[in-house]
């Protein structure tokens, strides 16, 4: 069975940690978000300077393009994106309407925490605000909502078993 999954939230969340494990206990392809932006959205964010709308429309539409084609291919694939809005999310399903979202759901000291440990990463914990003040925290009805507090391993473990459950 095809599975197509957005794991989602806002930076510093975990989405590529537990996005890579999922799709690994899934057997599904993973793609970083982050792969698919433009270099003027990447400088932008290096700057500082949050995406707008325009910004990230592009960006959507492409990683929409690339979940239905690996739907249309009957690949599974596991997308790691913020999709903070629900227009945002709505752009990842017009490509692909059987598509999951995973929201990992923390607190801003937690994951404001987990900012300033990591390293490598062009998108600065100064824009964590930015992230919390646009995020539209999807309900049951739109995304599995999984608790990011504990550790790695058990948040994809959940994750899986939500995945699962909701599948019948």
């Amino acid at each position: 069975m095809t599975v197509i999954v957005v794991v989602m939230g806002v930076s510093g969340a975990g989405k590529s940690t537990i996005g890579r494990g999922l799709a690994k206990r899934l057997d599904a392809e993973f793609l970083e978000g982050d792969d698919y932006h433009p270099a003027a959205n990447v400088a932008k964010m290096r700057r500082g300077e949050p995406l707008d709308d325009a910004d990230r429309r592009p960006w959507l539409e492409r990683l929409a393009a690339e979940l239905s084609a690996h739907a249309a291919e009957g690949k599974s694939a596991v997308l790691a994106c913020s999709a903070l809005r629900r227009r945002y999310r709505d752009v990842l399903r017009s490509g692909c309407p059987q598509v999951r979202f995973i929201y990992l759901a923390g607190t801003p000291a937690l994951i404001r925490d987990r900012l300033r440990r990591r390293t490598g990463h062009y998108m600065p914990a100064a824009l964590l605000d930015s992230q919390f003040a646009i995020l539209e925290e999807p309900d049951a009805s739109e995304a599995l909502s999984i608790d990011i507090a504990p550790d790695p391993d058990k948040v994809v473990e959940t994750a899986y078993a939500a995945l699962k459950n909701a599948a019948g």
